[in-house]
């Protein structure tokens, strides 16, 4: 196990960034093949453990306005790594969420369904999970998680005490937490959120309903954790960037025909 995760250290080291589908510098080294098979095998669990929702009528909606954005994500990032397949499942969860898995795989929560107030808003949050998977954000939080094991390895080797070596991994995994993990985890949900803004505006849904969402998720959510402390941006931050990039989602809206979802 050391030295694989020395072998890993290295290999962070000499390989040069690549660049997300945003132009932000990233490390992105788990084989995708491996991702897909890790993001089928996590789908195929969650849906054993949870209740699908199988109304046709919803399923037709999502699957429609899934579709939909998926084809505009195509004509908007046509280098990002696509899957050959997406799936797409709505489960029974009162909890206003939904989730991304490598591979295309993509969870919507019935709770969700209940506070989005039309498709717009729920385009917002399905555009935004396809841009998790096409920016490839699994890949690179694996490769963190795996980087900052191989960290804390390295700092047990040049050690020489053992209550030193265990003090200084403590501090260290505060550190990362707090310095490094939770920070590049709003990295990502902001690349997401504006990717998933430009999805759903060439997909033909008003994008100012991406605002009108994230208002709704505020009043819903109620007291939320300092950002400092959150993987998430608070709600004032990720409307603020919505509202700063609305102009440019809209004159794309404008030039496309509006999307029709009707079941």
């Amino acid at each position: 196990m050391k030295s694989l995760l020395l072998i890993l250290v290295t290999v962070i080291f000499l390989t040069g960034c690549q660049e997300s589908p945003t132009g932000r510098n990233r490390l992105a080294l788990v084989p995708e093949a491996v991702l897909a098979d890790m993001g089928q095998e996590s789908f195929a669990q969650i849906k054993q453990q949870n209740a699908v929702i199988r109304r046709p009528d919803i399923n037709r909606l999502v699957q429609c306005i899934t579709e939909a954005l998926v084809s505009a994500a195509h004509t908007r990032y046509p280098d990002a790594p696509m899957p050959q397949s997406w799936e797409i499942a709505v489960f029974e969860n009162a909890t206003p969420n939904a989730f991304a898995l490598p591979g295309g795989k993509i969870g919507v929560h019935s709770g969700l369904l209940e506070l989005a107030e039309n498709q717009a808003q729920l385009a917002t949050v399905i555009g935004h999970e396809i841009a998790h998977v096409l920016a490839d954000h699994g890949n690179e939080r694996l490769t963190q998680e795996l980087g900052l094991q191989a960290g804390m390895l390295l700092v047990g080797l040049f050690t020489e005490s053992e209550i030193a070596e265990n003090q200084i991994q403590q501090a260290l995994g505060i550190g990362a937490q707090l310095g490094i993990t939770l920070p590049f985890s709003r990295a990502h949900e902001e690349e997401a959120d504006l990717m998933g803004l430009e999805i759903m505006a060439r997909a033909g849904f008003e994008p100012g309903q991406s605002v009108r969402l994230w208002q709704n998720m505020a009043q819903a959510s109620g007291a939320q954790p300092l950002e400092f402390l959150s993987t998430h941006p608070n709600h004032d931050t990720r409307i603020a960037s919505l509202q700063n990039q609305l102009e440019t989602a809209r004159s794309v809206f404008e030039t496309v025909p509006p999307a029709n979802c009707q079941i």
